[in-house]
């Protein structure tokens, strides 16, 4: 299966500041990678490094084949990067439907489809952006990048600082994303165990430096990596780990 995505030896940073030493990884047209790492070891700084926000260094990114890495975040979204960050960047002084509408290009995904995945928007068609509770704007910030109609999906913590209800109402939408749309994604989460049964593979960051790679049941069987890595506390026996 071809590489949709392939990043080799980025390096990449803010301002003087370089945060990312040399990252490499690939993800294959139609899979899935969650991003993993504690606070602070680069997971954003990898994903605003492909939206092409952060100060560029060394390496390449190059998505269907194609070198992204000098293109201003406008081409890159062209490009097909679809991007859903912390902040969720909606236009707030619109409405739900006016914010679907505004940034729509031709293809599969319509505001219509985003509707039948979120049907809290659909009742919200007319409401405007600061009058959405933080999971309905989570909902629409992820329904604005699907109607760019993006080749790959980044999501930066979807899921954080929401109530238990809707992480399971956003878990359900992205795993049929995922699952049974085929959407490529890479999700960025704290919480390991929400995202690796949604995931085809993994990869932990430290320190701006990939140290981990598996794939995503490998590693939510591997208690020891969890533990050592990302906090998770366990004390079941480790398995196969792929730590480098």
């Amino acid at each position: 299966m071809a590489d949709l995505l392939g990043i080799e030896r980025l390096r990449a940073g803010y301002g003087e500041a370089v945060v990312l030493s040399e990252v490499s990884l690939s993800l294959a047209e139609g899979q899935s990678l969650a991003l993993l790492g504690r606070n602070g070891m680069g997971k954003t700084t990898l994903i605003n490094s492909i939206v092409g926000v952060t100060r560029y260094r060394s390496g390449t990114i190059a998505l269907a084949g194609r070198d992204i890495s000098r293109l201003p975040p406008d081409q890159r979204a062209a490009a097909g990067v679809g991007w859903v960050p912390q902040e969720r960047n909606i236009f707030k002084s619109l409405t739900v439907h006016e914010n679907l509408t505004a940034v729509a290009r031709p293809g599969r995904w319509s505001p219509d489809r985003v509707y039948a995945m979120f049907p809290r928007l659909a009742e919200r068609k007319a409401n405007l952006g600061n009058q959405l509770s933080g999971g309905e704007q989570q909902m629409l910030a992820i329904g604005r990048a699907l109607v760019l109609n993006p080749k790959i999906m980044l999501l930066d913590e979807p899921l954080e600082g929401l109530a238990p209800i809707i992480v399971e109402e956003l878990l359900a939408a992205l795993t049929r994303l995922i699952r049974d749309e085929g959407m490529s994604a890479i999700l960025v989460e704290q919480n390991p165990q929400k995202i690796l049964g949604v995931t085809d593979h993994a990869v932990i960051l430290e320190r701006g430096a990939v140290i981990y790679r598996s794939t995503s049941a490998a590693l939510k069987a591997d208690r020891g990596v969890l533990e050592t890595h990302l906090g998770v506390a366990d004390h079941t026996p480790r398995r196969g780990a792929q730590v480098w």
